[in-house]
């Protein structure tokens, strides 16, 4: 938590433990931008209290610095001393904005040393989240691999070995089309502590703040999200059409043109409601609602990263604003771009 709860700057920092099991929180402080005085017996931290605003007993005995913490009229924090493997967080970083990355996710940027990051995300904002770490672009664009997925487990596998804190952070959920549980098998089979930390999905929270629920009460009691990064064949789109529900695409503005017409081909009806959202939870934010006849030609106006919905609950949002309209004439209505 060093990094968000305490104001660091210009701090005296005694760091009191076995200079093996304390180096991280020496680094980590003076990323913080605090002076840090180190002591690896009980009796040269006593000489050093007067000079210290914060006290840190980092050890793997930290009884032996009782007399320390006795003496100390500072504030005393205790940290677990470093262990000679580290470990890695598997952490979904939401769908874009800051403030919709968890609480729990911002503590483990704040305690990690290197972060392997993905190019969606809050990942602009790790010089904020994560002063103190090293940070390692791992993105992926459409046919464009920085490294391979291999290649990222491998590096996170041998900084962990190293004894680093490893955060590989996500756009949305790593368990939703993220590849997550394929890095925490690896990492698992070679011997090295891993710990999951939950996003919230894209496939949720976009169509949301676009005023589309994903199931609506008396409209339909399912949604499917579907991974269109490849073209889905047309008895899979018949399922999906069949099915009644909302359908949420991701990845899927690649192929979009293949799934409006395998819908057309299965029999959905051409003026089914659709919407794509592009760059949801930003300041980038772009709505169109359209049909499934226009669909194809609506994406036309759009890039990636989008979520498209179709289904009779992308219609909602006119409904929405018809009703505003007739409550509150005066009242301005919610903008829809519609194509």
């Amino acid at each position: 938590m060093i990094g968000i709860d305490l104001e660091l700057t210009g701090c005296t920092v005694l760091i009191a433990g076995s200079k093996s099991g304390s180096n991280k929180a020496v680094k980590r402080f003076k990323s913080q931008g605090a002076t840090v005085l180190t002591a690896q017996e009980p009796f040269t931290a006593i000489q050093l209290l007067e000079q210290a605003s914060l006290l840190v007993i980092c050890d793997a005995e930290p009884a032996r610095f009782a007399p320390v913490t006795q003496a100390s009229r500072i504030p005393v924090m205790h940290l677990e001393p470093t262990s000679q493997t580290g470990s890695i967080t598997l952490l979904g970083g939401g769908p874009g904005a800051l403030d919709l990355l968890t609480l729990r996710g911002v503590h483990a940027l704040a305690d990690a040393e290197v972060i392997f990051a993905d190019r969606l995300g809050p990942a602009e904002h790790l010089p904020l989240l994560a002063p103190q770490a090293k940070i390692i672009d791992v993105g992926k664009l459409p046919g464009h691999h920085k490294l391979t997925q291999r290649e990222i487990e491998a590096q996170m596998i041998e900084t962990a070995r190293g004894g680093a804190n490893v955060v590989r952070l996500k756009g949305g959920d790593p368990f939703v089309f993220g590849r997550g549980y394929e890095e925490i098998t690896a990492a698992t089979a070679a011997g090295i502590p891993v710990n999951v930390i939950p996003g919230l999905s894209s496939c949720l929270t976009v169509p949301a703040v676009a005023g589309i629920p994903v199931t609506a009460r008396g409209i339909n009691t399912m949604f499917t999200v579907v991974s269109a990064h490849d073209p889905l064949t047309d008895i899979q789109l018949e399922h999906l059409s069949k099915l009644g529900g909302s359908i949420v695409i991701l990845m899927g503005m690649g192929t979009i043109e293949q799934t409006v017409a395998g819908l057309h081909r299965v029999g959905m009806d051409g003026q089914m409601p659709c919407a794509i959202i592009e760059s949801g939870t930003t300041e980038k934010q772009r709505t169109s609602y359209t049909q499934l006849d226009k669909l194809a030609q609506t994406a036309r106006g759009h890039s990636n990263p989008a979520v498209i919905v179709i289904g009779e609950v992308a219609g909602l949002p006119a409904t929405l604003a018809s009703i505003a309209v007739q409550e509150e004439p005066g009242l301005l209505a919610p903008q829809l771009e519609v194509a």
